[in-house]
């Protein structure tokens, strides 16, 4: 069957299809296996003829986009991975921005304040792409990048395309409905404040820019915050700690925790990082072990805000 689908993906996409293909450079952690096959798709309608095609012949489709927030088993991913690159960037009305799923958060960040459109400026260094930001509903400094999402156009693994509104995304802290229905993002409208200041624009962007730089480990290679905060009223955290995933894993002692390569950053603990041999194996026990040590002292189970894509299991190997 792989033979089959190779021989028909190649017929449409050309040499942008590479059996066997190695993941971990596509990856913020640098980590993980291959695909079967990994796509490079350009467009948003590529995509779509993609999911029909692995739709047709009973293929299971993973969408990566800019590699942040994912964590990809040591054995990789079957079935066909795609990997939008590229997109548009539109301006439907005076306070609406339509961007394609492919087109970076920092990438859309830069169009936006060129143009004096506010509302985006602060998300300045976040990694990855819209597509990734809307999977999950990226966070920072307290806001969601919800609050701008107007309006998203979803394609199903049937092929269905539908134009969904932000109150129907099942939006909240760190999800949305994409990962429980299997949806992929074409595209999404943002809403914008025209007639900005852009030289305020680029102060705001290069404050966020630097507040990364002083609270993430960002020389090194780390996939994003392992863990989601907290959430009052369903988790309960003991006085005098942050509702914080990185000040419980602090409290707990675990800054410089080293499993095999990989290690809790002394800059932020809620970063693990890739000291440059490290596994998807050793992240995953290094994860697990600062779930328990925090659910022993603490009481409070951290939950992942990144995903694992790949076959894990409970030791980390691939089944």
């Amino acid at each position: 069957m792989l033979s089959d689908i190779g021989t028909e993906l190649r017929a449409l996409f050309g040499d942008r299809v590479v059996p066997h293909a190695a993941l971990a450079p596509f990856t913020t952690f640098r980590v993980g296996g291959p695909a079967d096959w990994l796509l490079e798709t350009r467009t948003s309608d590529e995509i779509e003829r993609a999911l029909a095609l692995a739709r047709l012949h009973g293929l299971t489709v993973t969408i990566l986009g800019g590699g942040s927030n994912v964590l990809i088993a040591d054995r990789g991913i079957r079935g066909l991975v795609i990997r939008p690159r590229g997109g548009a960037l539109e301006r439907l009305a005076e306070d609406r921005v339509r961007a394609d799923a492919a087109v970076t958060v920092n990438g859309l960040v830069r169009w936006t304040i060129l143009r004096g459109l506010g509302g985006l400026a602060s998300w300045a260094g976040t990694p990855g792409t819209v597509g990734g930001a809307i999977y999950g509903n990226a966070h920072f400094g307290g806001r969601l990048i919800s609050e701008r999402v107007v309006e998203a156009r979803l394609v199903d693994r049937r092929g269905r395309v539908a134009d969904v509104r932000a109150a129907d995304m099942g939006f909240g802290y760190d999800r949305s409905r994409l990962p429980v229905t299997g949806e992929v993002l074409v595209h999404a409208t943002f809403s914008v404040t025209p007639g900005a200041d852009v030289e305020v624009l680029r102060a705001a962007a290069r404050e966020s820019l630097a507040y990364r730089r002083r609270t993430q480990p960002l020389e090194a290679a780390s996939a994003g915050c392992v863990f989601q905060n907290p959430e009052p009223g369903c988790d309960r955290v003991p006085d005098g700690i942050p509702w914080s995933a990185g000040a419980l894993v602090d409290r707990a002692g675990l800054k410089g925790r080293r499993v095999g390569g990989a290690s809790v950053s002394r800059t932020h603990g809620n970063f693990i990082v890739n000291e440059g041999h490290a596994t998807a194996a050793d992240i995953l026990a290094l994860i697990e072990e600062c779930r328990s040590t925090v659910r022993d002292r603490f009481g409070v189970e951290l939950r992942n805000e990144i995903a694992l894509l790949g076959e894990f299991t409970a030791s980390g190997r691939n089944e």
